[in-house]
């Protein structure tokens, strides 16, 4: 008998889970392997990038207004990839949340790939991103990925950003059922 998919759970809900962290506060965090999400002053520090052996840098706070990092050469050891997002529950993440999701997707699939997702406080824009690749590509459904992250790191998608992952989700559960199907 298959199980009646009821969509993810209301805001409120959501919210409540991201209240489950009890760890401190960290200007970077381990929440999957080789998988990083931080801030900006992490993204700032080359030296402790390369002592970390990141080869990947997603920065979902590039060339926004309150993120002066954008001119750092990473050199050529390290991939980097910048989204411009505003954390305002107004803006449309939803046009960035695939691509992102496939860039870490593809960092992690290279032989020893380590991929630091970041913005400026890493709570929103950057946890936002790296919630989707969980839902995306690990088939959690949004609930498991933020209880999944919150086990890790301290982190605070604005309502917008998670009404928009709740979209995702019901898009991915329909598209995975039509495809077995049909």
């Amino acid at each position: 008998m298959r199980k009646l998919f009821r969509g993810p759970p209301p805001v409120y809900e959501l919210e409540a889970l991201l209240d489950s962290y009890k760890g401190g506060t960290h200007h970077v965090d381990q929440v999957f392997p080789n998988l990083f999400l931080g801030d900006v002053n992490i993204a700032r520090d080359r030296k402790k990038l390369r002592t970390m052996g990141i080869t990947h840098i997603l920065n979902a706070a590039h060339a926004s207004w309150e993120f002066t990092g954008d001119n750092i050469d990473y050199g050529p050891d390290i991939q980097y990839y910048g989204i411009t997002i505003e954390d305002c529950p107004d803006f449309d993440i939803s046009v960035f949340l695939r691509p992102g999701a496939k860039f870490i997707h593809n960092a992690l699939s290279t032989p020893g790939g380590k991929v630091l997702v970041h913005c400026v406080l890493g709570k929103s824009r950057s946890a936002t991103m790296v919630l989707a690749y969980l839902m995306i590509y690990q088939r959690f459904t949004l609930a498991d990925a933020i209880r999944h992250v919150s086990q890790y790191r301290c982190i605070a998608p604005n309502r917008g950003f998670l009404q928009q992952l709740q979209h995702l989700e019901m898009e991915l559960h329909y598209t995975f059922w039509r495809c077995y199907m049909f």
